[in-house]
C-alpha cells in the first residue's frame, strides 16, 4: 500500500481545501483518473491517480484542510494486488505444470514481496520553523543494510543548519527515496525500512512454493508482452489519457510552468503518450537558440558551412556554461535579502571611531583571557547592549502587520559568519547580563559552529540587531541590508592606522575603523540612529567608561 502525497499545485501553496472526491474508498482507479478536486487561495485543481490501483483510504474528508507534502490518499497499486497470494484454484493449476526458473542473483519472490510489504516510509519531519525542504548532503547507510535505533542515518542541510536525521527504530533499510545531492520535502518519505520484527516475520516466511510464484510471473510477462506494441505506436497514435487529458505526473507539470511550456507543446514518449521529465528536457535541449544578431544558430551554422558567417556565433573554444543550483542557505539568504530590500526603507548611517585605547585594553586583557580568544567582537556586542539602553527602538521591531512597536527584553546581537554553506547569522543571547569572557566564549563556539555549517536552530533565532563585520575580510565600507524582522545593522570595516590631530593639534597615528548602519526607516530616524551611534562610539572610544554599567 502506498500513500499519495499531496504535491506541489502552486508557488508558495502550502495547503488547500478538499472540494470534492471523485472516488470512495476501494474504488479501482486507472492512471490519470481524476481523483480530487482541491481549491487553492488561486484556482480549482484536479488531482489525478499516478497509476492504477484500488483505493484503499481517503485521509482528508471533503470540506476539510490537506496540506502539501502530506498524505492525500492511500491506495493499492495494481501490481501490488496481483501479488497477493494465488487462490487455491490457481494453486492447483500452478501445480501441474513445471515452475519457470529463476535466476540465482534475483532475490526469491515470496522474499521481495514480503519485505516489500513490511515496509515503512520514514517521513521527513519538521526540522525546523518555517522549513519545507532541505539538500540530502550525505546518507551514512546504504539500501539492504541493517540499523539500529537512533542511529545516525543521513545529514540533511536546511537554509539554516546541518540537521542529522537518526533511525526511528531497528530493522533493515529497504529504499532510498532521495539521492544523495537531491532535495528532500518535509513531510514527504525519505527512506523506506523493515521493522526488526517485520524483517524477522519475512525471513520465516520467505520459503513460498514454486507453484506460487508461477502465476505472478505469467501474468507480469503477459503485462510486458502486451505493453511492448504501445510503446512502437506513433507519438500521434498515442494522443491523450483515457480520461481525455496528457498524462504527466505533478513534478513534470512543475517543471513545464518553470520554463514556460505549455504540455501540449511537448511530446510524450511514455504509455499513452504520458510526458516524461526526460521529455521535457530533451524538448529544452532541441529549442534553438538565437544568436545576437537575431538570426536562428542554425541558419547562422549555415552560413558558417558556406564560409559567410560572421563573428556573431559563438566560438566552441569559450566552454559551456556551468551551472549550478541555488540551494540550501544560499537559496534562502536570497530570498530574504530581496524580502528585506524590497519591504524595508533602508536608511544609512556612516562613522569613524578611533580605536586605539581599545586595541590597547585588549592587548592588557589577553594574557588574563582564561583561554579563550578575546578578539574586538565581544567589545563591540558589549558596548552595544549598553547603547541600547539610551536609545531601546534600536532593539525593537514592527509586527507584521505594521501597526505596533515590539520593544524586546533582552538583546541578543547577531554577527554574520561566512560559513562553507553560506551566510549565517547566529546570535549571543542576553548580551547585556554577560561577561566580556561570557560573550567571548560564545563568539567562539558559535563561528566554529556556523563554519561546520551545524549550528543549532536555537542559537539562529530571536535576535535583535546584528553586525557584519566586513572589515574581517579587508573592506573599508558597506551598505549592509537588515536582517529582518530587526531593525537595524552594522557593518564594521577594516582598522586603518591614519594621521589625526590631537587637542593640541599634532599629527599622531590613530587607529580608525569605519562604521555603517542601517536601519528601518518606519521606526528609525536619523537623529536616533545618530544619538544611538554616538553612545555606542563612546564606549568603545573610551572602553573603560563601561566598567561604570556593568552588574
Amino acid at each position: 500500500m502506498s500513500d499519495f502525497m499531496l504535491p506541489d499545485i502552486g508557488e508558495g501553496i502550502v495547503e488547500c481545501e478538499v472540494v470534492e472526491w471523485r472516488v470512495a474508498e476501494g474504488d479501482v482507479i486507472e492512471e490519470d483518473q481524476p481523483v480530487v478536486e482541491v481549491m487553492t487561495d488561486k484556482a480549482l485543481v484536479e488531482i489525478t491517480a499516478p497509476e492504477p490501483g484500488r483505493v484503499t483510504r481517503l485521509y482528508v474528508a471533503q470540506g476539510d484542510i490537506a496540506k502539501v507534502h502530506a498524505p492525500l490518499f492511500a491506495y493499492e497499486a495494481e501490481g501490488e494486488q496481483e501479488a497477493e497470494p494465488a487462490t487455491a484454484e490457481g494453486s492447483q493449476q500452478a501445480a501441474a505444470s513445471p515452475a519457470p526458473a529463476v535466476p540465482t542473483a534475483t532475490e526469491p519472490a515470496g522474499d521481495g514481496a514480503s519485505r516489500e510489504a513490511s515496509a515503512k516510509d520514514f517521513i521527513l519531519p519538521d526540522i525546523g520553523e518555517g522549513i519545507v525542504e532541505c539538500e540530502v548532503v550525505e546518507w551514512r547507510v546504504a539500501e539492504g543494510e541493517r540499523i539500529e535505533e537512533d542511529q545516525p542515518l543521513v545529514d540533511v542541510m536546511t537554509d539554516k543548519a546541518l540537521v542529522e536525521i537518526t533511525a526511528p527504530e531497528a530493522g533493515v533499510v529497504h529504499r532510498l527515496h532521495v539521492a544523495q545531492g537531491e532535495v528532500a520535502r518535509v513531510h514527504a518519505p525519505l527512506f523506506a525500512y523493515v521493522p526488526e520484527d517485520a524483517d524477522d516475520q519475512a525471513a520465516a516466511d520467505s520459503a513460498p512454493a514454486a507453484e506460487e510464484q508461477a502465476a505472478p510471473a505469467a501474468k507480469a510477462t503477459r503485462r510486458v508482452e502486451s505493453s511492448a506494441p504501445a510503446t512502437r505506436e506513433s507519438p500521434a497514435a498515442q494522443g491523450r489519457g483515457p480520461y481525455g487529458r496528457i498524462p504527466a505526473a505533478p513534478a513534470v507539470r512543475r517543471l513545464l510552468r518553470e520554463h514556460g511550456l505549455a504540455l501540449e507543446e511537448v511530446p510524450g514518449s511514455g504509455k499513452q503518450g504520458r510526458v516524461l521529465k526526460e521529455d521535457v528536457l530533451r524538448h529544452l535541449e532541441e529549442q534553438t537558440p538565437e544568436t545576437a544578431a537575431g538570426q536562428p544558430a542554425a541558419a547562422a551554422t549555415s552560413q558558417a558551412a558556406d564560409g559567410h558567417a560572421g563573428t556573431s556565433a559563438p566560438s566552441s573554444a569559450e566552454g559551456e556554461v556551468r551551472v549550478e543550483s541555488l540551494r540550501g542557505v544560499r537559496a534562502v539568504m536570497a530570498r530574504r535579502m530581496v524580502e528585506s530590500a524590497s519591504t524595508i526603507p533602508h536608511f544609512q548611517y556612516g562613522e569613524e571611531i578611533d580605536v586605539t585605547e581599545l586595541l590597547a585594553l585588549r592587548e592588557r586583557l589577553k594574557p588574563l583571557a582564561e583561554g579563550s580568544r578575546l578578539t574586538l567582537m565581544p567589545f563591540f556586542m558589549k558596548a552595544m547592549a549598553l547603547a541600547v539602553r539610551e536609545a531601546p527602538i534600536l532593539n525593537a521591531r514592527l509586527n507584521d502587520a505594521g501597526d505596533e512597536i515590539h520593544y524586546l527584553p533582552s538583546v541578543n546581537v547577531g554577527m554574520a559568519v561566512d560559513s562553507r554553506s553560506g551566510l549565517l547569522v547566529p546570535n549571543v543571547k542576553g548580551v547585556e547580563r554577560l561577561s566580556l569572557l561570557g560573550i567571548a566564549a560564545e563568539v567562539a563556539r558559535l563561528t566554529e559552529a556556523a563554519r561546520a555549517g551545524k549550528v543549532a536552530a536555537s542559537d539562529l533565532k530571536g535576535g535583535t540587531i546584528s553586525i557584519s563585520n566586513i572589515g574581517a575580510l579587508g573592506g573599508t565600507y558597506a551598505a549592509p541590508i537588515i536582517n529582518a524582522p530587526e531593525s537595524a545593522i552594522v557593518a564594521i570595516g577594516k582598522t586603518q592606522w591614519l594621521p589625526r590631530f590631537d587637542a593640541d593639534d599634532r599629527v599622531v597615528k590613530r587607529a580608525i575603523l569605519t562604521v555603517t548602519w542601517a536601519g528601518d526607516h518606519r521606526i528609525i530616524d536619523g537623529g536616533t540612529i545618530a544619538r544611538f551611534c554616538n553612545a555606542w562610539k563612546g564606549y568603545l572610544e573610551a572602553p573603560e567608561s563601561m566598567l561604570l554599567h556593568l552588574s
